[in-house]
């Protein structure tokens, strides 16, 4: 019986068992199928593989549209597209403390594979390192305020202003430790893992790695970190670069490889001040452009920065397309769907002619260096006589070659690296005793020998010249808190009676030194504790300044501790420059001196005028059809390569424009504004003829002073006390360029009575002057500085004089309202808008802004003046066309030469085109008209190319002002 039940037991228990075993067979079977539906497990050969333990996402993805090309006005290409990869980065990281760590190891690790291949990461942050290795802002002013903004999270610079003043003024440093800190990106290190309060920004890291990490968290930050939302680490990558990005894949969470589009330029140091260049969108462009088109642009979007690129970005910005994308939590794309293609933006036709354009600048070059090889002199120094004018200002060969420090040609970091060769090692050496004296020299100054500014040399001077300017750009000392008018002040800033020692510890006594920028022990310090810690703060900062340094270097070439063979052995060593094997022989043989050598060097445009930027350096030139008001040329000289600028900003080469000293960012056609000079006597011949104070034959004697308004300081004509001009009419008086004839039009237009009114002349002559376009910009689509018509002096401001002051592009509107007789356009650099097809939607022209209707005899009166100018210069005679012009040369310093202009139109006898051309402190306005006279050359085709470029020569010429 026993027996009998334990075996029904054994029976009902296996039963149990087995049905325990089907239910729980049944239920891990609906389990897996569960896990296989939710996470999407495939099961492929019999195996099965997981894609993610993560739920998918469906998103819409943005496809980029291509931007449209630019082209001259004969369809040459100017800007365009290539097909790229670039390096993405998305978000996929959980929140939590170890986030900002795994992140950031992400993007070192990405940033060392990328420059393992030689490409660049992006670098469009606003904060980059300055020549000395130090943080510094790439912007100022509105767009630093913005940034600062943004930075600290408030919507506007206003509300920063009211509510987070204490941020505006934070230094570059202070913004990236800031952003360091591990309540932000954590890019630093803990000295005390288990300790979160033992956080160091930045430690762990060079200065140009924190940038770089910096610059994606940033972008990331942007973004909001959406996630699925991509970040470009660096764009146009090799093929090197996208093999070991996509092998390393799944080390490299949210790293992805796309397929993109990069900016082209043609010739791009040519065009870029037309052109400009484009770049990630900031927040406050992405705010104005959202507020013209809400649907168009997102914080990923490349758009114009700069020139055509930016006034015509809604033209040349294309329509995005999309489509519906299936991705895993890690962003990798499962699926795709409902995609909309991209639409292309439309293609600009510009009015300008590349080759003009590029020969122009070219003439330009060789005329700068024509006009710098007119003026170097074999001495240390220049001093002036008595009687020397800016026209006579010679250039020391010893202020040659410390330019070839001062704008880093040389690289003086060099000196110190293993590869450095002999002279370098040499010159070092030197420099590292020469300093070691200075520091001692300057700290006996400071603490003991207290000698007054004036009693230094020369040398020392300017040392603690620049100690003194270092505290004021540093805020160390407070400019804003000092009294002008204080004797203490004005005894050194003015009179030069007191040492430096004696100011500083009279600026701590005021309260004038912002302590907190001192490492004090405590606030409370007393004054000699702050002069101390100032001392010390003095000479940390000039330790490794290469400012300093730099003035150092310029007193040991001119002291001949430094030899010009040296500089022009550094030359080779750097291999900055490739000369003949004949040549190099015959100089390492001592037969061809330094001085000699340097010359061949900017003969043959070996060095650049825009390298030594001395005086000259800069030039524009602006060609118009006299008849159509379009643009042919507008050049700027130099340029800079604005590939370097666009997709992801190089920022070694950004650094370098912004510290070099011929500042060829700005384009000085359309920025740069000087006294228009005696160009501007058209304008005074005009009001005179038309208000009636002058007739075409009424003439003025010119005796070589006017002494109607001020006795005592009379002005004088160009040609006093040499002689005078004696009578004139109105056409003589422009051929003469007798500033006494126009003196006496600007007088008698503010004669009211008996009467002189300075005001009323400056009234009439401001309402010829709009006539003329010139209280206006001139009308081209790139930004321009405003006009200034004078606004003091009637009799002055009548030859140019007072504070008129015009850009290159001003004048040369003017001018072709001059050669076609009274039609003054609204000048356009554009021609016609195609869609990707090259149909037509848009035929530009330059609008008529008004005309001026004078006689034909006041016309002939003026054109005849102009063209006895020319006639009168030798080296237009046989031209093969007759040309029309007026020179001007206009003063702002007597310690440098003047600026020089010419204004002209060509053939005289039916006017086609028109020029206006300035060389910022280019001596005298001879010089530009044989600019002027190259231009007409090339393009009236009565000279080839290489006969006026590619090389530099000694100029005729020049010695005597004749405005």
């Amino acid at each position: 019986m026993f027996n009998r039940f334990e075996h029904l037991k054994e029976n009902f228990l296996n039963t149990v068992n087995v049905r325990l075993l089907i239910l729980t067979v049944i239920f891990i079977a609906l389990g897996v199928l569960m896990i296989y539906r939710v996470f999407d497990l495939q099961i492929v050969n019999g195996e099965s593989y997981l894609n993610d333990f993560r739920l998918k996402t469906t998103k819409t993805k943005t496809l980029p549209s291509t931007r449209g090309n630019i082209y001259d006005r004969n369809g040459n290409y100017l800007a365009y597209n290539d097909l790229a990869y670039n390096v993405t980065i998305e978000d996929v990281y959980e929140s939590g403390r170890s986030k900002n760590a795994k992140l950031n190891e992400t993007i070192y690790r990405l940033i060392q594979m990328i420059e393992k291949n030689g490409d660049n990461i992006v670098n469009d942050f606003n904060i980059i390192l300055d020549s000395d290795g130090n943080y510094a802002y790439a912007v100022e002013d509105r767009q630093l305020m913005r940034f600062l903004a943004d930075v600290y999270g408030y919507t506007t610079i206003d509300e920063m202003m009211e509510k987070g003043y204490k941020y505006a003024t934070k230094t570059a440093a202070e913004v990236v430790s800031d952003l360091c800190g591990s309540d932000r990106f954590g890019i630093g290190t803990y000295t005390d893992p288990g300790n979160s309060k033992s956080f160091v920004p930045e430690m762990g890291y060079t200065k140009e790695d924190v940038l770089k990490i910096l610059t994606i968290r940033y972008a990331l930050n942007t973004n909001s970190f959406q996630k699925y939302i991509a970040t470009t680490v660096a764009y146009n990558v090799s093929e090197e670069t996208v093999a070991v990005v996509m092998e390393n894949a799944n080390e490299l969470d949210g790293v992805d490889v796309a397929e993109d589009t990069v900016r082209r330029y043609v010739d791009s140091v040519y065009f870029s001040q037309i052109i400009g260049y484009t770049g990630k969108v900031s927040q406050e462009e992405l705010t104005t452009l959202q507020a013209q088109n809400s649907s168009k642009y997102d914080l990923n979007d490349t758009v114009g920065k700069s020139g055509i690129e930016y006034s015509m970005e809604e033209q040349l910005q294309g329509t995005k397309g999309s489509e519906d994308v299936v991705v895993d939590n890690m962003g990798k794309v499962i699926e795709t769907s409902n995609r909309i293609e991209p639409v292309a933006g439309n293609d600009l036709f510009l009015t300008v002619d590349k080759d003009l354009q590029e020969t122009v600048y070219d003439i330009l070059e060789s005329k700068l260096a024509s006009i710098l090889l007119t003026k170097i002199r074999n001495i240390k120094e220049y001093r002036p006589s008595e009687d020397s004018g800016s026209s006579d200002i010679l250039i020391p060969i010893d202020d040659v070659y410390f330019a070839l420090l001062n704008n880093n040609v040389i690289d003086i970091n060099h000196f110190t690296e293993k590869d450095a060769k002999e002279s370098e090692k040499a010159v070092f050496e030197k420099f590292i005793s020469k300093k070691e004296v200075v520091v001692n020299t300057l700290r006996q100054e400071l603490t003991e020998a207290k000698t007054p500014y004036k009693e230094l040399t020369l040398e020392y001077q300017v040392y603690e010249s620049f100690i003194t300017s270092m505290l004021n750009s540093n805020s160390v000392i407070m400019e804003s808190q000092i009294d002008k008018s204080d004797p203490t002040y004005t005894a050194w800033a003015t009179d030069e009676t007191i040492s430096l020692n004696e100011y500083l510890n009279y600026v701590i006594s005021k309260n004038w030194v912002d302590v907190t920028k001192l490492d004090l022990n405590s606030q409370y310090s007393n004054s000699e504790e702050i002069y101390a810690q100032l001392l010390e703060y003095i000479f940390k900062n000039i330790d490794n300044n290469s400012g300093f340094n730099k003035k150092i270097y310029k007193y040991m070439i001119y002291n001949n501790d430094i030899s010009g063979k040296q500089i022009c052995n550094i030359l080779l060593e750097q291999k900055l420059v490739d000369i003949e094997e004949e040549e190099l022989n015959n100089f390492n043989a001592g037969l061809v001196s330094p001085y000699d050598f340097m010359l061949n060097r900017i003969r043959n445009l070996d060095i650049t005028p825009a390298q030594l930027a001395l005086d000259p350096h800069s030039a524009s030139v602006v060609v118009t059809n006299v008849n159509t008001g379009e643009v042919l040329a507008l050049v700027s000289y130099p340029g800079y390569d604005n590939n370097r600028m666009a997709n992801g900003v190089d920022a070694d080469y950004f650094s370098s424009l912004l510290n070099d000293l011929s500042t060829p960012m700005i384009n000085y056609a359309t920025y740069q504004k000087t006294a228009p000079g005696s160009t501007f006597k058209m304008v005074t011949a005009t009001a005179g003829l038309m208000e009636g104070v002058i007739t075409p034959s009424s003439t003025v004697v010119c005796t070589g002073t006017f002494d109607k308004i001020d006795p005592a300081r009379p002005p004088h004509c160009w040609i006093w006390p040499r002689g005078s001009h004696g009578s004139l009419d109105v056409s003589g008086g422009i051929q003469n360029s007798c500033n006494n004839f126009f003196y006496e039009v600007g007088f008698r237009l503010g004669t009211l009575g008996d009467r002189y009114i300075s005001d009323l002349g400056l009234q009439k002559l401001t309402k010829y002057a709009d006539l003329y376009g010139l209280t206006e910009p001139s009308g081209v689509e790139i930004e321009e500085s405003l006009p200034q018509v004078s606004d003091e002096d009637a009799v002055r401001s009548a030859i140019g004089q007072g504070t008129n002051n015009y850009t290159t592009v001003g004048l040369a509107r003017y001018v072709t309202t001059v050669a076609n007789s009274g039609t003054c356009y609204n000048l356009t650099l554009l021609d016609k808008l195609t869609d990707h097809n090259k149909n037509t939607l848009i035929d530009y022209s330059a609008e008529v802004r008004n005309t001026i209707d004078m006689d034909e005899a006041y016309w002939n009166s003026i054109h005849s003046g102009m063209r006895k100018v020319v006639e009168a210069k030798s080296y237009y005679s046989g031209l093969g066309v007759n040309v029309a012009g007026k020179t001007g040369t206009a003063q702002e310093s007597k310690s440098r030469p003047n600026h020089a202009l010419f204004v002209c139109y060509a053939p005289y006898e039916n006017p086609e085109i028109a020029i206006a051309a300035r060389v910022a402190n280019g001596y005298t306005s001879d010089y530009t008209a044989q600019i002027a006279k190259d231009v007409i050359q090339y393009y009236f085709n009565l000279v080839d190319e290489e006969e006026i470029t590619g090389t530099a020569e000694v100029l005729a010429g020049g010695s005597i002002n004749t405005d």
